[in-house]
């Protein structure tokens, strides 16, 4: 047995010497690095980083390709998703099945 001093871990739920416990967050926090940078970052017309579930609204007139119907600048989307494209954006619009549109023409509120 060492002499080492035993701690909670937290995220397990074990108990466990602090010098192992010290190597398990330090693997954690360089995984985490290595998450954040691998996620794509959206940003809208005026450069704020959008993220899901935020609203916004259009910066421009937009005609919708196959619906016949043309948005309006200022026009509320009142909920986003992100795609993983840096440039696309999923939307939800009343009379608009699958919808997707481009960062660039949206602001968010």
């Amino acid at each position: 047995m060492s002499d080492d001093e035993w701690v909670y871990d937290e995220v397990t739920g074990d108990w466990m010497p602090a010098s192992e416990l010290a190597e398990k967050e330090a693997t954690r926090a360089a995984a985490t690095a290595a998450s954040d940078e691998d996620a794509v970052v959206v940003r809208d017309a005026v450069g704020n980083v959008l993220a899901d579930g935020d609203a916004v609204t259009l910066a421009k007139d937009l005609e919708v390709k196959g619906a016949g119907h043309t948005l309006k600048r200022g026009t509320l989307i009142p909920s986003i998703r992100l795609t993983g494209d840096a440039q696309e954006i999923d939307c939800k619009y009343p009379g608009i099945k699958g919808l997707v549109l481009r960062a660039e023409f949206v602001k968010k509120r």
